[in-house]
């Protein structure tokens, strides 16, 4: 089983914890990693970008000059994609991107992802995470403890409206819960910061 440092809200390194080897101790998957962020990404596409046809280009009703013995190219519309006030030939339309991933390959891609994060030493376990009050010191504090400068991911086990609010202003930091924890944000931070119950609650989940 691997092992990772649990530290408390000052930064002390206060025990280990063994994690379960079934999720945070297998061989990464490359290719299923890369399936899992394009697909990811591209559920994240709004799809809405639209343009017009030549069908739907205002004007061009009129035959711009006759069909021959003018010795010019013989046209029909002013608003053929060819013309600079045509329309667009294969014009882009509002649809969904969407696509799903098989559930197998959405685990393994999870697993992959953590064990990326403890393999690089990149993950951190907090033994208790408690904020009083809305304070976005508080926070900075705590990364800034942790050595967290850049980015970092902080997952919750569940959402606690003090904490997010209390990061939200914090550049480069994000807050999430394991139930809407995905591998994009898992490998788009460089911090994998996790509160100790968290841990069991994905163990519990991917195990």
């Amino acid at each position: 089983m691997a092992q990772v440092s649990v530290y408390d809200m000052n930064g002390n390194e206060v025990s280990t914890l063994e994690l379960n080897k079934e999720v945070f101790g297998i061989e990464p998957n490359a290719a299923i990693l890369h399936a899992a962020v394009v697909n990811y990404l591209a559920n994240q596409r709004k799809g809405n970008q639209s343009t017009l046809t030549r069908s739907e280009v205002r004007g061009g009703g009129k035959k711009p000059w006759r069909q021959k013995g003018t010795g010019r190219a013989r046209h029909g519309s002013t608003r053929s994609p060819q013309w600079r006030t045509g329309g667009v030939a294969f014009a882009p339309k509002p649809r969904s991107y969407r696509y799903a991933l098989n559930k197998k390959v959405r685990r393994i891609a999870m697993k992959s992802a953590l064990s990326t994060k403890v393999i690089d030493g990149d993950m951190m376990v907090l033994d208790n995470l408690k904020v009083d009050e809305y304070k976005t010191k508080t926070m900075v504090k705590l990364m800034s403890a942790l050595g967290a400068d850049r980015k970092a991911l902080l997952v919750l086990s569940s959402a606690d409206d003090k904490i997010i609010r209390s990061a939200a202003n914090i550049p480069g930091v994000k807050t999430t819960q394991v139930n809407t924890l995905n591998v994009y944000d898992i490998l788009n931070y460089d911090k994998f910061i996790v509160v100790k119950e968290a841990v069991s609650k994905i163990e519990e989940v991917y195990a």
